[in-house]
């Protein structure tokens, strides 16, 4: 090849160059974008589906919190010493009821507790003793007591007239046998124990009425400011007292989003301006609403740019591996053109042209391992997130039997106390009795746990001979106070003293959790009905629950024992699925049966 030759051929190779730059460039970018997007996304999906549980999980204390405090002021109102204060005051009766509230106030850690006439003056208050006793002071202004008389109940949110404190004043009217009002029994909460757990988990939550005024924060400066403009309408909907000057109730310092779904927004909380990712719920008051702010800590970029990254460097070895084969490609049109030259400069030229080519081959082959070792990388690391998948997993089955704890624990703790009233009695027989049920309820908690460890362990379940009617009896004795608080008539059909192959506290797991579904699903029904009924044949035993409540939806019927479907709002979809696997380590089934009316589960168990 002459010189003029090659001094022409090196500005088109240098446009080649130039235009294969360009092209890994624009390659780059747009495959940084891309990727940068697409993590953006599935960040933000995290971040909201984070925020919803967070969101979930404060709502479920706070509703314990009022469901508590609300049961209150519906037992004092029917007190005998309450009501015989109300109509005869006298001293010695004053000075009982003060001390039986000075006493409730203390054990419900409730705010106040007191009894106004119906004249609208203090009788008596659990904070008799302190100086700012409410005993003697005319609460006849009081929204509260003016509903209660008139309504029966109400519910108020206001500043405390002498303690100037927020709270929510849960007010019952009090009547005589004849019907005719006598007063008010009203028990002020308030939320600083609340608020200072919301507080501490760094996550700011809100509580707003139905006119968007915030009642309970974990920001004290929030509190009685609005989520949107107060107008007439929405001033008409709060439940705070009407008296708040106006600029009490200004805008919170950014905007509420609208809807269900989660959304960010950018608030100063604390120390600087962030990103929080914004959830919201409904709690068991009407009307009422928890908002959650879940920090977003930079969550997002870090992901945006870790995606951009591994976008642009995966585009920076495809090409430079490009390049590798075009500069090869290059190379072997120039030996080509190079064989015109004399074979010494061939020779020199091949000997030049092969060396390059060897350290070509060993970079290439030094990729190929640093890759190779990336891909091992990445196995060991997906293996890490199976684990701590399942590690989530055992996490939400542990949440979703927590509660089947709760009521073991209650009747032990009534056995106990039935045990020291009997042994007062001179009762020991019938006090043995009760510590006998202790014993069983205290296994019932261990195999409830067992369930736990089963779970993580995959061991197999203690099967032997059960008699079926001990199983439901003990089942029954959790859930029967749940059916008569609910007004569910039970019917028993057929023979249950017939023994199956099970274990017997799982078994009672099984037969607790349909009964409460079932009980959750009548909950508020007019002739509400549950039926328990025993089938057997030459070897095999059903046990069937069915109600008549409003029955599985058709859409959830394919997936009811799929891990997460659900029908309840605060349901976490794991129950029937927990019972089925029971069922199925006793070598039986439990399916869910056509009928007419409610719903029917039948468990299909072997006899004995």
């Amino acid at each position: 090849m002459t010189h003029a030759a090659a001094r022409r051929s090196i500005p088109a190779l240098r446009r080649g160059w130039m235009l294969f730059v360009a092209v890994w460039l624009v390659a780059a970018v747009v495959a940084a974008l891309g990727a940068g997007e697409a993590a953006r996304r599935n960040a933000q999906a995290e971040l909201a589906r984070q925020a919803e549980a967070a969101a979930a999980l404060h709502a479920a204390v706070l509703r314990s919190e009022l469901e508590k405090h609300r049961s209150l002021p519906l037992a004092l109102a029917g007190d005998p010493d309450v009501e015989r204060l109300l109509e005869t005051p006298g001293v010695a009766q004053v000075e009982r009821v003060n001390h039986k509230l000075e006493d409730l106030a203390r054990q419900t850690r409730a705010a106040a507790i007191y009894a106004i006439d119906a004249g609208g003056r203090t009788r008596a208050a659990s904070n008799w003793r302190l100086p700012t006793s409410f005993v003697g002071a005319d609460y006849a202004f009081r929204p509260y007591f003016i509903n209660a008389m008139r309504n029966g109940r109400a519910e108020f949110f206001a500043l405390g007239t002498v303690s100037g404190r927020p709270g929510l004043y849960l007010a019952r009217r009090v009547d005589r046998a004849d019907g005719r009002p006598l007063g008010v029994v009203v028990v002020k909460v308030e939320f600083d124990a609340l608020e200072a757990e919301w507080r501490a988990s760094g996550e700011p939550a809100y509580v707003v009425d139905p006119g968007g005024v915030v009642l309970i924060t974990s920001v004290p400066d929030w509190r009685f400011r609005t989520t949107q403009p107060l107008d007439e309408r929405r001033r008409r909907l709060t439940l705070i007292d009407q008296t708040l000057r106006p600029e009490s109730l200004r805008p919170l310092p950014f905007a509420t989003p609208q809807g269900d779904r989660p959304r960010l927004v950018q608030a100063s909380v604390g120390a600087g301006e962030q990103r929080w990712m914004h959830a919201q719920v409904g709690t068991a008051t009407p009307g009422w609403t928890l908002h959650l702010l879940s920090p977003s800590r930079g969550a997002i970029d870090v992901a945006v740019g870790a995606a951009r990254a591994l976008a642009a460097l995966v585009v920076t070895l495809i090409a430079g591996l490009a390049a590798v084969l075009l500069r090869r490609r290059q190379q072997a049109r120039a030996r080509a053109r190079a064989e015109e030259e004399a074979r010494l400069e061939l020779e020199r030229r091949i000997d030049e042209r092969t060396r390059e080519l060897r350290d070509a081959n060993t970079a290439l082959n030094r990729q190929i391992e640093e890759r190779r070792r990336a891909e091992a990388a990445r196995e060991l690391l997906r293996d890490e997130l199976v684990q701590a998948s399942k590690l989530a997993a055992l996490g939400q089955i542990v949440a979703s039997v927590a509660h089947e704890i709760n009521q073991p624990v209650a009747a032990i703790q009534t056995q106990a106390e039935t045990a020291g009233v009997l042994m007062d009695r001179a009762e020991p027989e019938r006090a043995r009795g009760a510590l006998a049920r202790i014993g069983d309820l205290t296994q019932r908690i261990g195999a409830i746990t067992q369930e736990l460890r089963v779970f993580s362990r995959k061991t197999d379940p203690k099967i032997e001979p059960v008699r079926l009617e001990d199983a439901i009896h003990g089942a029954l004795l959790l859930t029967r106070g749940r059916l008569d608080e609910g007004g569910i008539e039970l019917i028993r059909r057929g023979d249950a003293d017939v023994k199956v192959r099970a274990d017997r506290f799982r078994l009672e797991q099984v037969i607790v959790n349909l009964v409460k579904n079932a009980a959750e699903a009548l909950e508020g029904r007019p002739g509400a009905r549950l039926i328990l009924a025993v089938e057997h044949d030459a070897d095999r035993v059903r046990l069937i629950v069915a109600d008549n409540g409003p029955g599985v939806p058709p859409a959830v019927r394919d997936q009811l024992f799929t891990p997460f479907v659900t029908t309840r709002a605060n349901g976490l979809g794991l129950g029937l699925v927990i019972c089925r696997d029971i069922v199925a380590g006793f070598g039986g089934e439990l399916d869910l049966l056509d009928s007419q009316d409610g719903a029917t589960f039948a468990a299909t168990l072997r006899k004995a």
